[in-house]
Parts: structure tokens; sequence; C-alpha cells
């Protein structure tokens, strides 16, 4: 829902890259202007001081609906400045296995309050404005 609004209120949304190396592949999606109507500056710190792709249209968005096909307890460690919680080097392995074997476009995610790799499959992909048409009457 956020998405429509922002392309109906905000110019569109923008997509931003990582260009920190502890995240590599990482986007961040932000509207293209602010709530003023003032163009949105860079997000955060780890993102490029530009966005990579500025989309303006409803018919260019693709809704992904995923899937959950595997749950496995991780084990977790403190990174090297004791600031950071990361997986252990075995649960490192078992994700990256895990999403291989769950096939193309697998990605997985952390439920941090059950310390739980969850690894989702995309099921199918619907346009945005299929997916809104049941859920909203005001686009």
């Amino acid at each position: 829902m956020r998405i429509a609004e922002w392309l109906r209120d905000r110019n569109g949304i923008a997509i931003w890259e990582s260009i920190d190396f502890s995240r590599p592949g990482n986007t961040l999606t932000t509207p293209v202007n602010t709530s003023t109507g003032e163009p949105a500056t860079k997000p955060a710190y780890w993102v490029g001081s530009a966005p990579v792709c500025i989309i303006t249209s409803f018919l260019d968005v693709v809704i992904s609906v995923d899937k959950e096909v595997k749950r496995f307890h991780i084990g977790v460690r403190m990174g090297a400045q004791g600031l950071m919680l990361k997986c252990t080097d075995g649960a490192s392995r078992r994700i990256r296995s895990a999403v291989a074997k769950a096939g193309e476009g697998a990605y997985h995610h952390f439920d941090y309050m059950a310390q739980e790799a969850v690894i989702y499959k995309p099921e199918s992909q619907v346009p945005l404005l299929e997916f809104l048409w049941p859920r909203v009457t005001d686009f």
C-alpha cells in the first residue's frame, strides 16, 4: 500500500543500491519526494549518493507473492567489535545451502525472537494494480 501511495502522491519511488560490503545486493525503496514536495535525500549511509532507478508508473511495479519453505534454528555470535550479532560460520553455511536448495529467487530472513532463519521462495508475481484491486477503492 505504501508503494502505491508513493507512486500516487510523491512522484514515484526511488530504488537505492547498497555500497556497503556487508550488505551486498541490498536495496532500499523510498518516495521520490518528501511529504512537503521536496526531493528526497539519501536515506541511509550505506546506499549510493543517487537512486539507481526511479519508477513513476503503477504499470512498472510487480509484487512478488512469496511462501515460506523452511525454518530452522541458527547459532549466533558477537561481531568483531562486540556491537552486532552475527551468524556462526556453520549457520551461514546452512543458510546458503537452504537458499540454494529452495531454488531460483529464494532468500532468507531472520526471525530474531525465535533465533531462526526463515527461507522464502517466490510463489507468483502479480502486477501492482491487480494486487491492489480487491483491497483499495481510491487508487
